[in-house]
């Protein structure tokens, strides 16, 4: 969609669904067990708002016109910023943005794995114009500035003069505000750029201040050259740089979480600011297509490869298939038994029709380990982020940031309540650039939530992606509450985060 239509169609939706943040809004919330999101231990106190800030911490005393709220027994934290996020992608229809508020989200980073939809001074006046309930900060795609500089012949190597246009493009993202550049190097058409092009952008990014975050070329078979590809880039530019979604999908790579953890440690002793973000399941969504490396679709000895290594066929699930809707929902083996035909001559049916359709099939793919997603999770440089969707066939989009709390800190212990916070908020924002959000201290802004510990959790699941979690009491975003029983309030105060805001 154009950025004018989402401008209009938000705008529309605005107008009779919802309502806009109230100016000079006034809260007290008191006796609230304070996580702050530094990863210091909590502490009881009370809290001010006012306006759109944290006016006071303390010991205090409700004062004429403000609202109330006795949190005894909850936890306040910092609102979580979900730092690889595309529900950007649905908040046309829905700006209330509930499956993000409902988890604690107040700030999300889009145009991750180098997409985006248009220049980011278009985005950010679109959301500007018409304001959605969670704020929005952004990088730079790379993904959509190749495709705009190159066209229908993306599928090669930019030329020296290419290159150039994309600088320019990118210099004027960062200009606008971008917190840096994406990659998103397994898909179209950044796999096919060369380190060379990769690098002379990134260090476009690094000049502004900026920071570079990259879906790498391989998560499987050639996870080691990717990730080394990454640290090259941080190693030349001197920037920061993140790895997203952070994982090992391939079972011949399970037990190994430790290996990339020193491979990153090590980097970090040698001066490259590395971090990631990790979101807390054993299966990945995306694209069918990126199984194949080359594209070869009809490749036999590929198709077997897939199945004997990466993606067995109990665990590949059709969530996504225009050609044929009826096999949405089904697994690989499924589909194969069906069709009384082997599973990788299955896998190849379903990939060449979709490509001769001109159309993505999207699976889910159980590929880790849980273990090594602990682990990575565990990680001290590691924040949380969701990689969902707004409406996403993947219980991530709805469930990540609950679920941390139910499993990584009650249930396995894996992480205190105030790292698993520090890691949704103050690192988070950290690692982003983002100022003055994250922490719960005096003059930041009041994007905080307020949760129950003992009961908080996610309910998404494979077979209902977006069931809504639970024990989230209530959300503020900029001091205007936008979430409470279980329902979004209407009101849209989100705003945009520029770089150095």
């Amino acid at each position: 969609m154009t950025v004018r239509a989402f401008a209009l169609g938000a705008l529309a939706t605005c107008l009779f669904s919802a309502l806009p943040a109230t100016a000079g809004e006034a809260w007290l919330i008191r006796n609230a067990r304070i996580v702050d999101g530094t990863g210091a231990p909590a502490y009881s106190a009370d809290v001010r708002i006012r306006s759109d800030r944290i006016a006071a911490i303390g010991k205090l005393a409700p004062r004429r016109g403000e609202a109330v709220v006795d949190a005894v027994g909850l936890v306040l934290a910092p609102g979580f910023i979900d730092t690889h996020s595309h529900h950007e992608q649905g908040l046309e229809a829905r700006p209330e943005a509930l499956p993000v508020i409902a988890q604690g989200v107040t700030t999300i980073v889009i145009n991750q794995d180098g997409f985006g939809s248009a220049p980011l001074e278009d985005v950010f006046a679109a959301f500007t114009a018409s304001p959605v309930a969670v704020n929005i900060a952004a990088f730079s795609g790379h993904n959509y500035i190749r495709a705009r500089v190159m066209k229908d012949d993306a599928s090669r190597p930019a030329t020296p003069g290419e290159i150039e246009e994309m600088r320019a493009l990118v210099h004027t993202d960062m200009r606008a505000g971008a917190l840096g550049l994406s990659s998103g190097l397994e898909y179209e058409p950044g796999r096919h750029a060369t380190p060379d092009e990769l690098l002379a952008l990134a260090r476009v990014a690094a000049a502004e201040g900026g920071r570079y975050i990259s879906h790498i070329r391989s998560e499987d078979r050639d996870i080691w050259p990717a990730v080394d590809e990454l640290l090259a880039i941080g190693r030349d530019t001197g920037m920061p740089i993140q790895l997203s979604h952070a994982k090992l999908a391939m079972p011949a790579l399970w037990g190994q979480a430790d290996r990339l953890i020193g491979v990153l440690e090590k980097a970090r002793s040698g001066g490259i600011e590395v971090s990631a973000d990790v979101y807390p399941y054993d299966y990945w969504y995306g694209l069918l297509d990126v199984l194949w490396p080359n594209r070869d679709f009809s490749n036999r000895a590929t198709a077997d490869y897939i199945i004997q290594n990466i993606a067995p066929p109990d665990a590949l699930r059709l969530v996504g298939y225009p050609p044929e809707k009826a096999l949405e929902g089904r697994t690989l083996a499924e589909i194969a038994r069906a069709r009384q035909i082997d599973p990788a001559d299955a896998l190849i049916d379903l990939a060449e029709r979709a490509e001769a359709a001109g159309v993505s099939a999207r699976i889910v793919c159980r590929a880790m380990d849980a273990r090594d997603v602990a682990r990575l999770i565990e990680w001290r440089h590691a924040n949380i982020a969701s990689d969902g969707f707004m409406e996403s066939p993947h219980p991530r989009g709805a469930g990540s940031f609950p679920r941390v709390l139910r499993v990584y800190v009650r249930e396995d212990g894996v992480l205190s309540l105030e790292e698993a916070v520090h890691k949704m908020s103050g690192l988070a924002a950290k690692h982003m650039g983002i100022r003055g959000r994250g922490e719960i201290r005096r003059g930041n802004f009041a994007d905080l939530l307020l949760f129950d510990p003992e009961t908080v959790a996610d309910r998404a699941t494979i077979e209902h992606p977006q069931a809504m979690p639970k024990g989230i009491s209530r959300v503020w975003v900029n001091g205007t509450l936008v979430f409470v029983n279980d329902a979004a309030t209407g009101r849209l105060p989100g705003r945009v985060i520029r770089r150095d805001d």
